[in-house]
């Protein structure tokens, strides 16, 4: 729901321009809220420094948690780019979903005021902003097609590649939660999690290789996915599909 100052927003086509535009609303209110932090910055606030109309500001973005959301859309996409070039000639697997994880928090560690502003809504799945909402289906879809790419060969397809895949993703939730609070100096104590949980899921991983393993995972699969926690993995894109 749109405040009551805000203008009705007509429909307006992509440009460059436009892109341009709202890239530099989104820099302003993002160095706003790491200066005043979430809570106290309003969207006044934001079109004042980003020099324009209140109008202006809410054409692009209709509320603060439309400029969040922004900024977790480009950040996945951002990591992804960041994790590919990190494992570019990487053939162990632990290795590579360290560099997802530990890569992550390279990237979020400035921000802890804007990751505050999203766990807040973990508990209101309807919100915009809920990390488990409908609304941001697709970023954890993007952020869980990271994940399995990262795994390359060393999973095969089938339940339990999804079911890593998922586990990963829901380990990368809880190190981000964790980071929250974590007030050691370089963030050691996030660092040393990650490395840990990375050994755990090796062992995991080692155990998902076993024929011993097949006839356990397809009924955890099977339960989890009807209760609508376990959603199928969007297709990758191969080397094939961009030859044809």
């Amino acid at each position: 729901m749109l405040p009551k100052d805000a203008p009705e927003r007509p429909p307006r086509k992509p440009t460059q321009q436009g892109d341009e535009t709202r890239r530099h609303i989104l820099d302003t209110a993002l160095a706003l809220f790491r200066e005043k932090g979430f809570d106290e910055t309003t969207m006044r606030d934001i079109a004042k420094a980003a020099g324009m109309s209140l109008g202006a500001a809410y054409y692009y973005f209709p509320s603060k948690e439309a400029i969040v959301a922004g900024y977790y859309e480009s950040l996945i996409a951002a990591h992804k780019e960041r994790v590919r070039a990190a494992n570019a000639g990487v053939t162990d697997v632990r290795a590579r979903l360290g560099n997802v994880l530990h890569t992550k928090i390279d990237m979020v560690k400035g921000d802890r005021a804007l990751f505050g502003a999203l766990f807040r809504f973990v508990g209101s799945p309807e919100h915009p902003l809920s990390p488990l909402g409908p609304a941001t289906a697709s970023v954890r879809a993007q952020s869980m097609a990271t994940i399995d790419e990262a795994l390359g060969d060393a999973v095969p397809p089938g339940e339990m590649r999804v079911l890593i895949v998922r586990a990963v993703w829901s380990l990368l939730m809880g190190i981000l939660l964790f980071f929250l609070y974590d007030t050691s100096p370089e963030l050691k104590r996030t660092r040393r999690l990650i490395d840990r949980a990375l050994d755990a899921a090796a062992q995991v991983m080692m155990f998902a290789a076993l024929p011993i393993s097949e006839p356990l995972i397809a009924p955890v699969a099977s339960l989890l996915r009807e209760a609508g926690l376990l959603p199928d993995l969007p297709k990758l894109e191969t080397k094939s599909d961009t030859e044809q």
